[in-house]
């Protein structure tokens, strides 16, 4: 039986054996209704809790409008156009538009990169520049005791739109809406403190009432002030098949609605083997961020069983902190002691893998460098067939598996 998982952008075909496989599951179809164009020019037309964005706005305004860097697919140069066209037939002038690209902690993009994400004719029109950690303001703390401070530019916008892909995060719920400001835009202190929320047991996927790290960072969010947003789900080519527009949490969870119902499927019983792939570029673009579709599959493997996560992580670890804790030689149990004594972004990331590694072998599958380093809780392999073998000699003859191509974009559950 062959199967294809995507890998930067390019795939791996296997053959696996039938005997033991539970089936190859993606997320559920939703219903796409009409062209990228339509689905994003109905979605601006037809608000959720707001006014048109046209009403909202008037000329002389400064406009931010914050949106993903290159590790997410958010299609920003199909986003971008349709909400600019917007701003401008409401009198605003391209002068008084900045877009910020809401790092978070990531790197910086080049100017190549930022040309690519926005596209070469909003980039010649209008300002865009990397969200920049040092230069913030603080507006206020949060009931959890989360300093907040936001990079200035978008603090002293006189209306701030965002724009964001929703899909599955392994402790905040989901992607978009809030997100976007905090740790979108945010200093290194805030993220940290929002963030450090992760441990406790209610900051789960597909989560949002009683998620401390989402409520926190909506809190944070309110108190600069989102004034619209547009929100799109994308399928695994990075196509819109979904959007919202309008009020910040009105549109995101509709959205977040949505995705549930397509993204989450039954597997009967726990497996002895999951096979994953991130789901491809950008989702692979490294270790940082293939963990999600780790995270997203390891509920459904037994107590000693087997994850091989296939990645390509072209740009290695992604983040220097939590390389030096995957390279630290520790054992998986002390990462995890280390992080509840003192959490360290970064070091979150490393400590999610071993929170999974306790429980369950990960294998991964990588032609990056890194496959020379010893990973914490994790065994490293160039070849895919090497790595397919050696998972199902650990989970003995027989072994009931399962394959995931998309990852981070499928919340599989045990139900029976």
């Amino acid at each position: 039986m062959q199967v294809t998982l995507p890998y930067g952008r390019g795939s791996y075909s296997l053959d696996l054996p039938e005997e033991g496989w539970m089936g190859t599951f993606l997320p559920h179809r939703q219903e796409v209704h009409g062209e990228e164009a339509d689905i994003i020019a109905r979605a601006l037309d037809q608000p959720i809790q707001s006014a048109p964005l046209g009403q909202l706005v008037r000329p002389g305004m400064q406009i931010v409008i914050v949106t993903s860097d290159n590790t997410r697919p958010c299609p920003n140069k199909t986003l971008l156009p349709p909400l600019l066209e917007r701003l401008t037939a409401a009198g605003i002038d391209y002068t008084d538009i900045t877009i910020v690209i809401a790092l978070g902690l990531h790197r910086p993009m080049t100017e190549k990169e930022l040309r690519e994400s926005v596209g070469d004719e909003v980039f010649s029109r209008v300002q865009v520049i990397n969200h920049d950690i040092s230069d913030v303001l603080e507006v206020g703390k949060t009931r959890r005791g989360t300093p907040v401070r936001i990079f200035r530019p978008v603090v002293e916008a006189d209306f701030r739109i965002c724009v964001s892909n929703v899909e599955f995060h392994y402790f905040a719920g989901y992607s978009g809406g809030a997100k976007a400001i905090v740790p979108g835009v945010a200093a290194p202190i805030t993220v940290r403190a929002n963030h450090g929320h992760m441990i406790e047991s209610s900051a789960v996927a597909a989560s949002l009432a009683g998620n401390p790290v989402r409520e926190d960072l909506e809190e944070a969010a309110a108190m600069v002030g989102i004034d619209y947003i547009l929100n799109v789900v994308v399928d695994e080519g990075h196509r819109v098949i979904d959007a919202c527009s309008g009020g910040v949490e009105a549109a995101h969870r509709i959205l977040c609605d949505r995705l549930s119902r397509a993204g989450i499927v039954s597997i009967p019983h726990p497996l002895d083997i999951a096979i994953v792939s991130a789901g491809g570029d950008p989702k692979d673009i490294n270790l940082y961020q293939a963990q999600k579709a780790l995270d997203n599959c390891a509920g459904v493997v037994r107590k000693g069983g087997v994850i091989i996560l296939v990645a390509e992580c072209k740009e290695g670890y992604g983040n220097d902190t939590f390389q030096r804790w995957m390279t630290s030689g520790k054992e998986p149990k002390d990462l995890l002691e280390d992080i509840r004594k003192e959490f360290v972004l970064g070091g979150h990331k490393a400590a999610a893998i071993s929170k999974v590694a306790v429980q369950t072998k990960i294998i991964l599958v990588t032609s990056n460098k890194l496959a020379e380093e010893q990973l914490v809780g994790m065994e490293v392999y160039r070849d895919l067939d090497a790595a397919i073998e050696a998972g199902f000699a650990l989970a003995g003859k027989g072994a009931d598996y399962a394959v995931f191509p998309y990852g981070a974009s499928i919340l599989p559950k045990i139900i029976a």
